[in-house]
């Protein structure tokens, strides 16, 4: 069944656009050009997705979004706006919208968000390093352990062999690896083989979870228990009951909130805020970071109880560059990914551009690479990707190594984050890229070292 999409949008023409270009790739889409609209259309009918601008001349996205919240909970929000202040970026995620797009901005783009966030709510498979999993419908369990297409690269074979190894344990397991390495999808990987296949595996971002509200997204709430809790809500632990719970991030949990996880884990139980009743669960927990945890343990950063509870083993997911045999094996999965989603047949790269693409160091990792292949295809009019349409970042390889050890440094981290906006000239999208973490992680580090800008 397509999705249903509501746009809230004053802009009469631009409104048009989009429907217009939301319909043809199959989606419903109705349109109000007032929040007062907007909100009698909403606590009528249901949505799967709200686009709504955050200036309208009645009303505020901000407010359109709770107000979808709480009268239709299962709504998932995107805000878009020509007044790109990060603040009130930052008010958006943290008040729960999935995305913040800035005008003007291409329909591609807003497409590319719609379908990033139907992968995750489908749990649909990615290649994980070395290996390429189809996609199955997330109504079919699996029955079996899922075929992968293995890479030629020793390093990649060796991280396959590990993920075969503790899959059919029940074990925690800590995935280290760079930003962009697929650490989600090993942690999918592993679920599928383990005997909890069949049961849910629920994926959190804990470094997109505000601290004030992490006990109520990881254990659950009843309604009236603080202002905002309208209805009850099932924490991410009792939803995973029986299967995987995946964090991903978790190094940045903060102390309070390392606690309350330490004592679930022990105690295979969990009190949903506002509860007197505890739950008891069952949960296998995968967890990842790309950060030096043994370090944010000594400087006590990061409790060493927890460390070594969610490091029962330990798996280091190699970078692309440390595989770089297994690369156009990954260029010709995304570009046929590419080529479904976006209605194109583009068969492969131009010689330039695989010259190009072999010198890079691929600093992104696989997410890099998958996005770079999108938008390559995007632009292209021919069979083969041809050179002008490549990032400039990728044809100039040595620049962009030096960028990546600026930026990769842990050390002095708000002015490295200082320097990667100066760098990307303050847009935001291309500073998180450079600092190899994702957009809403940068708008909660941008609150968090009170970088205005």
């Amino acid at each position: 069944m397509a999705q249903q999409i509501h746009i809230v949008e004053d802009d009469v023409a631009f409104g048009k656009m989009l429907t217009s270009f939301l319909e043809r790739k199959g989606f419903n889409v109705s349109v109000s050009l007032s929040g007062e609209n907007a909100r009698k259309i909403i606590s009528e009918n249901k949505f799967d997705l709200l686009i709504t601008d955050l200036k309208l001349p009645d009303d505020s996205g901000l407010d359109l979004l709770e107000f979808s919240q709480k009268n239709s909970p299962n709504t998932k929000v995107i805000l878009m706006t020509g007044y790109a202040e990060v603040d009130t970026a930052v008010k958006a995620i943290k008040k729960g919208a999935l995305d913040y797009i800035s005008k003007p901005f291409r329909p591609e783009e807003l497409l590319m968000i719609i379908e990033a966030d139907s992968q995750n709510t489908e749990s649909s498979e990615e290649p994980v390093s070395e290996t390429v999993e189809p996609k199955q419908p997330a109504s079919q369990p699996t029955s079996e352990k899922p075929k992968f297409v293995i890479g030629i690269s020793e390093a990649s074979k060796k991280f396959n062999e590990y993920l075969k190894l503790v899959g059919p344990t029940d074990m925690c397991v800590l995935i280290q690896g760079e930003s962009g390495t697929g650490k989600e999808v090993a942690a999918k990987a592993i679920h599928n083989y383990s005997s909890r296949k069949d049961k849910n595996f629920v994926a959190v971002d804990c470094g997109a979870i505000p601290k004030e509200i992490a006990a109520s997204e990881f254990f659950g709430h009843v309604k009236g228990s603080f202002t905002g809790a309208v209805n009850d809500k099932k924490g991410h632990f009792e939803a995973a009951d029986g299967g995987t719970l995946f964090l991903d991030e978790v190094g940045n949990l903060s102390y309070e909130n390392q606690i309350q996880l330490l004592r679930a884990l022990q105690e295979r139980r969990i009190k949903p805020v506002g509860s007197n009743t505890e739950i008891e669960v069952d949960v296998r927990i995968l967890s990842a970071t790309n950060e030096d945890l043994l370090k944010a343990v000594s400087e006590g950063k990061f409790r060493e109880d927890l460390y070594h509870r969610l490091n029962e083993f330990s798996i280091h997911i190699p970078s692309l560059h440390e595989r770089k045999e297994d690369l156009f094996l990954f260029i010709e999965y995304f570009l046929n990914e590419a080529n479904k989603s976006l209605g194109k047949e583009v068969i492969g790269l131009s010689k330039e551009v695989k010259e190009a693409f072999k010198n890079y160091a691929w600093p992104g990792n696989l997410r890099e690479l998958k996005n770079v292949i999108k938008r390559s295809v995007l632009l292209t009019n021919s069979r083969l990707i041809p050179l002008e349409v490549i990032p400039r970042e990728v044809l100039f390889a040595e620049n962009t190594k030096k960028e990546t050890v600026d930026f990769s440094k842990e050390s002095n981290e708000k002015q490295l984050i200082l320097n990667a906006l100066k760098e990307a000239d303050f847009n935001k999208t291309k500073a998180a890229k450079l600092l190899n973490i994702t957009r809403k992680t940068l708008y909660n580090k941008l609150e968090h070292y009170q970088i205005d800008l």
